[in-house]
C-alpha cells in the first residue's frame, strides 16, 4: 500500500566525507539542522491531516544517521515510538554510508523501529569509488546490504551512474551487484555537476565530462529495465527539483525535473518500435496502454508517437483497465499486437 512519507532533511549531518558530486544542502534544499522532539511530533501532526487514509513513514534523508553519536540517534528515533506502536506510524526510513553498517547498529536500528535503511552506494566499482571520494570499496556496501536484509529490514541501494571513471557497461554491474546482494529496492540519481562541488572543479577544468540527458535516459532505461525484470522497485530516478537545485546550481550533467518520467516514457517509446516494426507506417492505429500509463505511452509533446510514425498518420491512443501497467497493443485495421516491457522488452548494453 502506499505510504505518505514525512521527511526530516538532516544534510551532511554525521557525514565524514567531502565526495567530489556532493553539495548535500543544494540538493535537499535544507540546512541540516537535528530537528527536535517536539518539532518532529509536530510536523507529523500536520502531516496526519492531509495524508487521508494513507499509512504514515517518518523519514529522515542525508547525511550519515548512523554516524551520529548513539545520544542522537536515540534522541530522534525515541519520540517515533508511541507513534509505532499505535499504529500512527507505520514505518521508519533512514540513510546511511555503506561503512557506517554493522550488526550491533543494525539490531539496535531494528529494535527502534527502523524498517528502511537507504545506503549511498553510488557505485559497485573501486575505481570509479576511488575517484569519488567516497571512502569505502565495493565489498563495504555488499556486505552492508546483507547485514541489513538479514536483520529484516528492506535494504535501499542509492547509484550514481556517470561519475568519473565509470562507463555504462560499469553502472549496470553495479546494479546487478546490489540486487544480487540482497537490496530490495534502488533509487538511481544520475551524476549532476553543481556548483562548489570537486566535481566542479573538475568539469570547469575539462577533466570531467558528465552524461547529457540523452545519453543518462539512455543508460537510465537500460537500468530501470534491468530491476524490473528482477522485480527490483525503482523508487525515483533522478534528482528532487526544488528552489535550490535548478539551472543555477546545476553546471552540467543529466538533470531534469521530470527525469523519471522521461526515463519511463522511453521504455513504452522502444516497445512500440519493437511491436511496429515490420508495419508500413501510412497505416491508421490506436494503441491501447492501462490509463495511468497514457501519458507515457504518449512521451512530453507526443514525442514517441512521432518517433513510431513520421508521417501524417491517424493515430489514437487509448486507455484499458484490463491491461497491466507494463502492457501496450497496437491495434492495426487487420491486426492486433500485444506487448509487456518485462518479457518482450529486449535491450543490448552495448548499444548504450
Amino acid at each position: 500500500m502506499k505510504r505518505v512519507t514525512v521527511p526530516f532533511f538532516i544534510s551532511h549531518q554525521g557525514c565524514p566525507h567531502a565526495c567530489v558530486f556532493c553539495d548535500q544542502r543544494t540538493i535537499s534544499g535544507s540546512s541540516g539542522a537535528l530537528p527536535t522532539a517536539t518539532e518532529i511530533l509536530a510536523k507529523i501532526h500536520a502531516w496526519q491531516g492531509t495524508a487521508g487514509n494513507l499509512p504514515l513513514e517518518v523519514a529522515f534523508f542525508g547525511g550519515t544517521f548512523t554516524a551520529l553519536p548513539a545520544t542522537t540517534q536515540k534522541r530522534l528515533l525515541e519520540p517515533l515510538k508511541p507513534l509505532l506502536a499505535s499504529g500512527a506510524v507505520k514505518s521508519v526510513r533512514i540513510s546511511t554510508r555503506p561503512d557506517y553498517i554493522d550488526e550491533e547498529r543494525v539490531k539496535w536500528l531494528s529494535d527502534q523501529g527502523v524498517a528502511i535503511i537507504e545506503l549511498g552506494v553510488q557505485s559497485m566499482d573501486d575505481q570509479v569509488l576511488a575517484m569519488a571520494g567516497r571512502g569505502h570499496d565495493a565489498a563495504s556496501s555488499a556486505a552492508a546490504i546483507r547485514c541489513i536484509a538479514c536483520h529484516g529490514i528492506s535494504a535501499v541501494a542509492q547509484l550514481m551512474p556517470g561519475l568519473p571513471g565509470d562507463t555504462p557497461a560499469k553502472s549496470v554491474t553495479s546494479l546487478h551487484r546490489v540486487m544480487a546482494a540482497g537490496a530490495g529496492s534502488v533509487r538511481i540519481y544520475p551524476a549532476v555537476v553543481l556548483r562548489g562541488t570537486g566535481l566542479a572543479a573538475m568539469f570547469e577544468a575539462g577533466e570531467y565530462y558528465p552524461l547529457s540527458i540523452d545519453e543518462g535516459i539512455k543508460l537510465c532505461k537500460v537500468l530501470l529495465h534491468s530491476a524490473m525484470k528482477a522485480g527490483v522497485d525503482v523508487i525515483r530516478i533522478g534528482l528532487q527539483a526544488d528552489a535550490d537545485l535548478n539551472g543555477d546550481t546545476v553546471l552540467a550533467g543529466c538533470w531534469h525535473p521530470a527525469l523519471g518520467q522521461l526515463v519511463r516514457s522511453r521504455l513504452y517509446a522502444d516497445l512500440l518500435c519493437q511491436l511496429a516494426s515490420s508495419h508500413r507506417a501510412e497505416m491508421p492505429i490506436s494503441i491501447m496502454c492501462h490509463p495511468s500509463r497514457v501519458s507515457d505511452v504518449v512521451g512530453q509533446g507526443r514525442i514517441n508517437l512521432k518517433r513510431l510514425w513520421s508521417q501524417e498518420v491517424a493515430i489514437k491512443v487509448k486507455s484499458n483497465s484490463s491491461l497491466q501497467e507494463e502492457e501496450v497493443i497496437i491495434n492495426y485495421i487487420d491486426q492486433e499486437i500485444k506487448g509487456h516491457i518485462v518479457t518482450d522488452l529486449k535491450y543490448d548494453i552495448h548499444e548504450v
